[in-house]
């Protein structure tokens, strides 16, 4: 019903058949072998849509401030969209050039470059966070999340400078987690508010959300020439075959293959 009649996508197929073997085998404790059987539908495998240089650069020439500051961090080094929120002081290297990105996804740590040109506003971006942080001591406050269990291995960690957020939110907020009232990073959908307002004032008429800029990110640095392996692992990707996918892009934006039709122009038998 779901594949034939409601045309669901393949991970909502696969969702309900998983819920249905956990119901039966978990639950109830009943074995079905022939559900075991059914054919799990494969991912569709989607172009993703990409920017052109002129249109990033039309698109953060419109946003200021601390969201102007993370669309061109995203931009600038690829980083997934709570990649660049959860991003923590200590993980900023300014004499390396470097941004570490922690527990990324698949749980894996990799390292990207930290553009040049946003070093000043970075650091003025920090001075910002630190009068947070300095503020909440003064107040007592509980520190910020730490992930995993290093909280209650290191209890004070989450007070400390260097775990604070670089993008921390000027309010406070209640931890689902814990219910402790503490600070956060800046909430996510602020930069899709204002990605969606720039681009609506840009002009560009293509389907463009945060994650957008990661693969715009990957595409201009494979036209740019750099080594697809380079680019997988700035991306944090297992696969090559995964990073292949902006190549396919590339093939026919590049001019590659001319249509058959340019040809006829080129004889003479057709003129437009």
């Amino acid at each position: 019903m779901l594949a034939n009649e409601r045309k669901a996508a393949p991970s909502t197929h696969r969702q309900a058949l998983s819920a249905i073997l956990y119901l039966y085998k978990e639950v109830l404790s009943q074995e079905l072998p022939w559900l075991q059987e059914i054919g799990r539908p494969t991912p569709t495998k989607r172009i993703p849509s990409v920017l052109t240089r002129e249109e990033v650069g039309s698109m953060l020439a419109l946003m200021d401030g601390v969201t102007g500051l993370l669309a061109r961090l995203l931009y600038g080094t690829g980083m997934r969209h709570m990649e660049g929120l959860s991003l923590r002081v200590k993980d900023v290297d300014f004499d390396r050039h470097v941004i570490i990105v922690r527990d990324g996804k698949g749980g894996k740590d990799r390292v990207v470059m930290l553009p040049h040109s946003l070093e000043s506003a970075l650091r003025v971006q920090l001075a910002s966070s630190r009068a947070l942080w300095t503020a909440d001591r003064n107040a007592q406050r509980p520190g910020v999340y730490l992930p995993h269990a290093l909280e209650s291995k290191y209890p004070r960690a989450g007070q400390s400078w260097a775990w604070h957020w670089v993008f921390a939110s000027p309010t406070l907020a209640i931890d689902p987690r814990s219910g402790v009232e503490r600070r956060h990073h800046l909430y996510e959908q602020r930069l899709q508010r204002a990605i969606k307002q720039a681009v609506g004032q840009a002009g560009i008429h293509k389907p463009v959300s945060v994650h957008t800029l990661r693969h715009s990110f990957a595409t201009h640095l494979l036209q740019a020439g750099t080594d697809i392996r380079t680019v997988q692992e700035l991306l944090g990707h297992s696969d090559v075959s995964t990073t292949m996918i902006y190549t396919h892009v590339l093939k026919v934006a590049a001019g590659g293959t001319a249509s058959p039709l340019d040809a006829l122009g080129a004889l003479g038998a057709f003129a437009p």
